[in-house]
């Protein structure tokens, strides 16, 4: 029981004894407002979405930008595949919460199987794909498994390995063998992740570097009427934006409104907080720049207001078009930095603070075209911003050479769907 295929037999048949303690995971999680009556039979596969009909192009997400990213791929794809359809999965509520209104053409969403064989094999038996996705490294035994025996081609998209998760995962060397062993191609976002496959055991002559996927992200929607309420007012100040941001990072945002405001007496700040739970505590820290408003409240934005706090789910499309630069938030703070590319893909002008190591390789590069800017204090933050303004919005997304690698992927997957 050494070798990859031995590996994978003998998880399988341990997944196979895990069905009870899945269902009771499920409803305790269902329990506690973490699922839905919809999300547990789709993941149980006793009422799964119809499938329509056409070859079908399956992708799996695990977070939210992992899936807004598939959706951006997918797009694309669409155009090149006109007789296709596509599903992705996902395994959080979150995630499908944020799919609800951004899928492309000819495109479903479901809640991934859960992993044991009985499961799998009916999510395939239903959506029989012609060619599956997985999305950085959410990867489940049985379900690749299950794809390889159909000999579905499979392929791994987006995979990033830092140092600390590299280390983490050679300790299990052999699981992870058996894993990427089961793929016809990977692609890596970059050099450090692609040599860190090769360590856990990757195929070499299936591997490749092709960037980030999420460079690929279409622009997020806005609910057009929130967008005829807000333009009107905004339009008429400076507005300026914290996506994302983290408990630590909002004093310093604010530090830096006053300094603005102090030129800028109109100017609007709009914070939209990681955790919008956070919304009240971000609101009282905010209420020595002026009048607060409290989206999650139902406040509407009224010209007396000096910040809003957006603490709202799903909004960040609205809040990307109102402003024409964000700080994105996690990188002021040890969190490792957000994703640049949504707000790039409307045009707004990115700044973000040094800690930026989920997406490092994205960030230098962005930075040396002129798409993002490092700031660390208050002052660098208003010192960034009021150019910002005066620029405008930022090139298109496509042009940025960080973008052809993915672009390559994206007529290389084509390719291969079209075949099958």
């Amino acid at each position: 029981m050494t070798g990859q295929s031995g590996w994978m037999g003998l998880l399988r048949g341990l997944l196979g004894l895990s069905l009870p303690l899945w269902q009771a995971a499920l409803r305790h999680r269902l329990r506690r407002g973490k699922e839905t009556p919809q999300s547990l039979d789709q993941k149980l596969m006793r009422r799964p979405a119809q499938r329509p009909a056409g070859p079908l192009i399956w992708g799996h997400a695990v977070g939210v930008g992992e899936a807004q990213a598939l959706v951006g791929l997918f797009a694309l794809l669409a155009e090149r595949l006109p007789a296709h359809q596509f599903l992705i999965t996902t395994t959080a509520r979150t995630s499908a919460q944020a799919l609800a209104s951004g899928l492309p053409p000819r495109c479903l969403h479901q809640f991934a199987p859960i992993d044991t064989p009985a499961t799998t094999r009916a999510f395939l038996d239903h959506w029989q794909p012609s060619l599956a996705l997985w999305c950085e490294m959410d990867l489940w035994p049985c379900l690749l498994r299950a794809t390889a025996e159909r000999e579905i081609p499979r392929v791994l998209v987006n995979a990033r390995l830092t140092a600390g998760s590299l280390q983490r995962k050679l300790r299990l060397r052999p699981f992870h063998a058996a894993l990427l062993g089961e793929f016809d191609r990977l692609y890596a976002q970059d050099d450090t992740s692609a040599r860190g496959l090769l360590a856990l055991g990757a195929p070499a002559a299936r591997g490749k570097v092709a960037g980030t996927i999420k460079a690929l992200a279409r622009p997020l929607p806005c609910d057009a009427a929130d967008w005829a309420r807000w333009q009107p007012i905004c339009e008429q100040r400076p507005v300026w934006l914290a996506a994302s941001s983290h408990a630590g990072e909002e004093a310093a945002v604010l530090q830096a409104h006053r300094l603005l405001r102090e030129e800028h007496p109109t100017a609007l700040l709009i914070i939209a907080p990681r955790y919008p739970l956070r919304g009240p505590e971000v609101a009282a820290l905010a209420a020595g720049t002026g009048a607060v408003g409290l989206r999650s409240q139902g406040d509407a934005v009224i010209p007396e207001h000096a910040t809003n706090v957006a603490a709202t789910i799903g909004e960040k499309g609205l809040w990307y078009r109102l402003a024409g630069v964000a700080f994105v938030g996690g990188s002021l703070v040890n969190v490792g930095g957000h994703n640049p590319f949504e707000p790039l893909a409307l045009g707004c002008r990115v700044l973000h603070g040094p800690q930026v190591h989920n997406f490092a390789s994205s960030y230098v590069a962005l930075g040396e075209d002129g798409f993002t800017q490092q700031v660390s204090t208050p002052e660098e933050i208003a010192s960034a911003v009021r150019p910002a303004w005066q620029e405008g919005r930022s090139p298109p997304l496509e042009n940025w050479r960080g973008a052809q690698g993915a672009m390559q992927m994206v007529d290389e997957l084509a390719l291969m769907a079209g075949q099958g």
